[in-house]
């Protein structure tokens, strides 16, 4: 167990567990900056090496998080935490990481890295079923190793329940520039408010939709809705943002890190570019969007978006990270998940980093009041 405790700010109202969200705050105009707590590089649960955080849900049943790493089992087995944040209107003041479930496989065993050979996981996004409070991930899988992206469920011990089949169009294909591209796939998770359906997140554009984003351009990332079967009921093209910045070092880059989904047409969408400097270290530039699938196409139909005729959804700027002079510095945000509802009836929302377990890059939490916009 670790516990951290942000020791510059004042007192904060504790959230109590199984405080339900409010159920008609489905609406984000803005966010007000709560605080903030950051995890040492160096922390360790269950024997376990805390980083690599890429997803983060809320559980209003338990009041309890679950943050999923994107560890591929080289540091310790593919994985993620349990604990309890405590904030409140004005101020963040504690994380207590209380344990670390191992992703099961089929068989029991939990999953190998590469130089051990077999389904080597990527972990990014994980959601807790309100339903059962079984608990959804996605992989990114690996081209390199012709391992496909893939959506599974498991149990709160982490033993496999089952797994999702998605489009064969998200597949990879080692050999030929088609489908998935390596380490841009399903970035993003979400439930929608009735639990009757899921959307999932691709980070960046397939081979065929087109080139990924560049200093000049952006890219289309899909995002699918399914059922909770797998069964298509729709997909979009999200237009993501250009790199927001000249590398001074060889690589730059821009794609979605995270979705939650708002009701049945509208879904928050994390774009997180990364530049890299000629020292080598990179500078993040987060951008929080709206988007919405109202008069979009359904191009679950369409193989290549490239030279397609299709409208994309819409989107509106929530939030740019680095217009928050009191934020300081932003990390590498991959997961977003509402909170418990605060004092005055708006909803929490926080966002986690993932610090690639590099020792130029942070761990933090940061938590928001989500404000309804104006009429």
């Amino acid at each position: 167990m670790i516990k951290l405790t942000h020791l510059a700010c004042v007192a904060a109202l504790a959230l109590a567990p199984g405080l339900a969200l409010a159920a008609d705050s489905t609406d984000v105009g803005a966010l007000r900056f709560i605080g903030a707590v950051t995890v040492p590089n160096d922390a360790t649960v269950d024997g376990t090496l805390v980083g690599g955080l890429s997803g983060i849900d809320y559980d209003a049943k338990t009041g309890l998080w679950s943050i999923i790493s994107d560890d591929k089992s080289d540091k310790a087995p593919a994985r993620f935490y349990v604990g309890a944040l405590t904030y409140g209107s004005n101020a963040f003041t504690a994380i207590d990481l209380k344990k670390a479930v191992t992703f099961r496989q089929g068989d029991g065993t939990a999953y190998p890295n590469a130089k051990a050979g077999g389904v080597v996981p990527d972990p990014e996004a994980l959601r807790v079923d309100p339903e059962t409070g079984n608990i959804w991930w996605t992989s990114e899988g690996d081209r390199k190793l012709g391992l496909s992206p893939f959506l599974n469920i498991v149990t709160p011990e982490g033993r496999a329940v089952a797994s999702v089949p998605m489009p064969d169009l998200f597949q990879v294909h080692k050999d030929q520039e088609l489908g998935a591209r390596h380490n841009l796939t399903f970035e993003g998770l979400s439930f929608a408010p009735d639990a009757k359906s899921v959307w999932v997140g691709m980070e960046s554009a397939l081979y065929q939709d087109g080139p990924i984003a560049t200093v000049e351009a952006g890219t289309m990332a899909r995002i699918i809705h399914i059922g909770r079967a797998g069964e298509m009921l729709a997909e979009y093209a999200y237009p993501v943002d250009p790199i927001q910045a000249k590398p001074a070092g060889k690589n730059g880059d821009n794609g979605v890190s995270e979705i939650l989904a708002l009701d049945d047409h509208r879904l928050l969408v994390l774009e997180r570019s990364g530049v890299e400097g000629a020292d080598g270290v990179w500078k993040m530039y987060i951008r929080l969007y709206e988007a919405d699938t109202t008069g979009a196409t359904d191009v679950s139909g369409i193989n290549a978006l490239a030279g397609a005729a299709y409208q994309p959804m819409k989107k509106r700027l929530v939030l740019d990270f680095s217009k928050l002079p009191e934020l300081g510095h932003v990390d590498n945000l991959e997961g977003m998940s509402f909170g418990p509802t605060l004092p005055d009836g708006n909803r929490s929302l926080v966002f986690v980093s993932d610090n690639n377990f590099n020792d130029s890059q942070i761990t933090q939490f940061l938590a928001f009041e989500a404000e309804p916009g104006k009429e």
